[in-house]
């Protein structure tokens, strides 16, 4: 991995592995992507994977989380977002550490039959304090950008009702970087009066870099063809760095975006990975 952000302090701990990745639900070949992605996760070896999209279905599709958990022997917890094809898609949270505690919000939503969450799970990695992680999915329309903006501030309160430590927020806010809803969680703009602040991963490692994770390098975007391509998304924010280091991100790249020999790629999205000292 490259984009190493030189700074002099010590590091207070030693730094964890997040990967964020909208799984794509059991679209294309699913089993074949699950597989795939439980390979390249394992060669990641992340301490938390945030994951959007995740599908069961009784009888057909096996909860895509607790199948890539007990492939790297991950503790797990998901949460069912909305029912759609006889099943559930959500959110979760998959921890080489355990998961000591968890807690959910329905965030504003464009309809009644549209759901949208946060998921939050409060995790022990191994030789660490007990941190807050975080993963949600917002509204995906171009013309929902107001409700994108409702939800990041809903977003935003229930990371700071959970934690008031470093945390992270992880997930496919269907936004880029230039938007209001992104320039709201980085500090850039108001909205409603209010403010909040997260570091960006990528755009800290990679100042003026595209870092696209819906790109047309990917075979299955064009299977939502009225969404247009080449777009930052997917994102791994971290609260304010303190004093003592924590918070401090070392790296952050994009990930799971090569295709096996057959062709076959890990989700429609590309996953985002970072080292953070927490």
């Amino acid at each position: 991995m490259r984009g190493m952000n030189p700074e002099a302090m010590p590091l207070v701990a030693s730094p964890r592995r997040i990967v964020t990745l909208n799984l794509w639900q059991e679209q294309g070949p699913w089993e074949r992507r699950v597989a795939l992605t439980a390979e390249r996760l394992a060669a990641l070896a992340p301490d938390v994977v945030c994951l959007q999209e995740v599908r069961q279905v009784p009888g057909r599709v096996p909860n895509q989380a607790q199948t890539l958990a007990t492939a790297l022997g991950m503790d797990f917890t998901f949460e069912a977002a909305q029912p759609w094809g006889g099943g559930d898609e959500g959110l979760a949270i998959l921890t080489r550490g355990r998961i000591l505690e968890r807690r959910f919000s329905p965030l504003p939503g464009p309809d009644e039959q549209t759901r949208r969450l946060v998921l939050g799970a409060c995790l022990a990695l191994p030789g660490g304090t007990p941190r807050w992680c975080f993963t949600t999915h917002l509204a995906y329309r171009l013309t929902e950008g107001a409700v994108r903006e409702r939800q990041v501030q809903a977003v935003d309160r229930f990371v700071h009702d959970c934690s008031d430590g470093p945390a992270l927020l992880c997930g496919d806010f269907n936004a880029v970087p230039e938007s209001d809803e992104i320039r709201y969680l980085t500090g850039l703009t108001s909205l409603d009066g209010a403010r909040t602040y997260y570091q960006d991963a990528f755009a800290l490692c990679h100042p003026g870099e595209r870092g696209w994770t819906w790109s047309s390098d990917n075979p299955y975007t064009p299977q939502l063809s009225t969404l247009p391509a080449d777009r930052r998304l997917d994102y791994i924010f971290v609260t304010q760095r303190r004093k003592d280091g924590s918070g401090r991100i070392l790296r952050c790249e994009l990930a799971l975006h090569e295709p096996d020999a057959e062709g076959v790629h890990c989700s429609d999205h590309h996953a985002v990975v970072a080292d953070v000292v927490l």
